[in-house]
């Protein structure tokens, strides 16, 4: 292996700031959801315990959005810099629903975040509401475009070839925005982000519990964190069933890689692998425990559905996109990334049904310590779900940076040397790891702070406070 192929270190780069940036990503797109129920609920109930969510948790909003605007402008720069060919042959069609999402979903999630921000005490108090509901709008909008350009990797669609078959050309921007991959995987990504959020409220709730701090404030937003999060792990399991239906249809290999078939399969012999062994060189399967039927199931919904297989595969693109490439993505890491991607949701789901049983107010027994650093400690795991999930959506796309069009190898800028990258890595991973502290930094102090002094709901003479006579502001 060269460690200097320019190829090899575009990628590392482009995975560490992929990756890196959706560490913002779903917290952005949950918790703006989570600030935006709780001010509603505020707001038509007078009840100031919810102002006191709401000003919490818009810190941590806040504290996030502005770590993923950064990062996310130099995730941009990445077509440029080592992924020239790429944005010369696909850029026309690529770029559009790019160019939707920066003038369009991210300057009115963007404005509306300011208007919401110094809005406190300023606007009526049901068009500051609005403020935030409008960044709701915003930013899911944004991720909706961002999913439609990564869904033309996947499923090209909408475009020709120029006449000298050197670049993809737009002809249906509509079908670019209606791809069947972008319908399946945009709520599925959606979902996902609210489970994260729903996560990050479990903790910060349990933190201050097992403190006996704002006892009535915090178990107000621990038992919404935990609905929140069964809810949405339904939404991510029936979406995740449609997205599964679609993967099949449109990128076959990535399903048997998942599953590590190797083979044609049909009925029984289609199963779910729950644990598989194969060769080292990745070639077959020596032993796996399996589930009879259930792969037909989730791939075709039907008991005697087949499904196609590794070698079978390889043996069609051979004929249909020529000899010499192995079309087969790197089988384990999609394996286990797809199972990664399923329990670490699964578990974290199963805690908050747990933990609304210890909870319930006919509970006879007080919750344990360990019992509130699991919640503490559970936060990351729909995070990691999510980024096991993108690391199986995309490494189960090779060798196609677009699938069926382009090469992830013929992508790469043809006169960057390898030095200039690992240069450049080097200084992301640098400079991503000290963003990285800070953030954490600044989130975990305004977790632990807590709400600011406001009329205290759990005083015994404290009542409802009207909306006139609340303070207000989120800073």
């Amino acid at each position: 292996m060269d460690l200097l192929d320019p190829l090899l270190l575009a990628r590392w780069q482009f995975g560490l700031t992929t990756l890196y940036h959706y560490l913002f990503v779903p917290l952005t797109l949950g918790l703006v959801l989570v600030v935006a129920i709780f001010q509603t609920v505020w707001h038509r109930t007078a009840n100031v315990a919810w102002l006191h969510l709401t000003r919490l948790f818009g810190k941590i909003f806040l504290i996030n959005f502005a770590m993923g605007v950064v990062t996310g402008i130099v995730q941009e720069f990445q077509f440029g810099m080592n992924w020239s060919a790429y944005s010369r042959f696909v850029g026309d069609v690529f770029g559009a629903p790019l160019a939707f999402e920066g003038l369009m979903a991210f300057f009115f999630e963007a404005t509306f975040i300011g208007v919401w921000i110094f809005g406190w005490n300023k606007l009526p108090k049901g068009l500051h509401l609005a403020s935030i509901w409008a960044v709701v709008f915003g930013s899911t909008l944004s991720g909706y475009f961002i999913l439609a350009a990564n869904a033309f990797m996947q499923n090209p669609v909408g475009y020709e070839m120029a006449a000298d078959g050197g670049r993809a050309e737009l002809v249906d921007i509509g079908a670019v925005l209606t791809n069947p991959v972008v319908l399946a995987a945009f709520p599925h990504t959606i979902f996902s982000a609210w489970m994260f959020a729903a996560a990050v409220v479990i903790a910060v709730s349990a933190w201050h519990l097992s403190r006996a701090q704002h006892i009535e404030t915090m178990r107000r937003s621990l038992r919404f964190g935990m609905w929140f999060m069964i809810v949405s792990f339904a939404g991510v399991a029936i979406s995740g069933d449609q997205l599964s239906l679609v993967m099949v249809a449109t990128q076959p290999m990535k399903m048997a890689a998942a599953e590590a078939i190797w083979n044609t399969a049909c009925g029984a012999d289609a199963s779910f692998s729950l644990f598989s062994i194969g060769t080292p060189d990745g070639s077959e399967e020596i032993w796996s425990l399996r589930i009879p039927y259930l792969l037909s199931l989730l791939s075709t919904h039907s008991f005697d559905g087949c499904v196609e297989g590794l070698n079978d595969l390889q043996a069609l693109y051979t004929e249909q996109f020529g000899a010499g490439i192995d079309y087969m993505p790197i089988v384990w890491v999609t394996y286990w990334s797809f199972r990664w991607m399923i329990a670490l949701g699964g578990v974290a789901a199963l805690i908050s049904v747990v933990g609304l049983w210890v909870t319930r107010k006919k509970a006879t027994r007080p919750v344990k310590s360990w019992m509130w650093k699991v919640a503490i400690w559970s936060a990351p795991l729909p995070l990691l779900g999510s980024l096991v999930g993108w690391v199986f959506t995309e490494m189960g796309r090779q060798p196609w940076i677009v699938f069926s069009l382009m090469l992830t190898e013929d992508g790469v800028s043809p006169n960057v040397p390898g030095w200039t990258v690992l240069i450049s890595l080097v200084a992301f991973t640098l400079i991503y790891a000290a963003l990285a502290v800070v953030e954490f930094g600044l989130i975990l102090k305004a977790a632990q702070k807590g709400p600011d002094p406001l009329p205290d709901p759990d005083a015994e003479d404290a009542g409802p406070t009207s909306l006139e006579d609340t303070p207000t502001t989120v800073y």
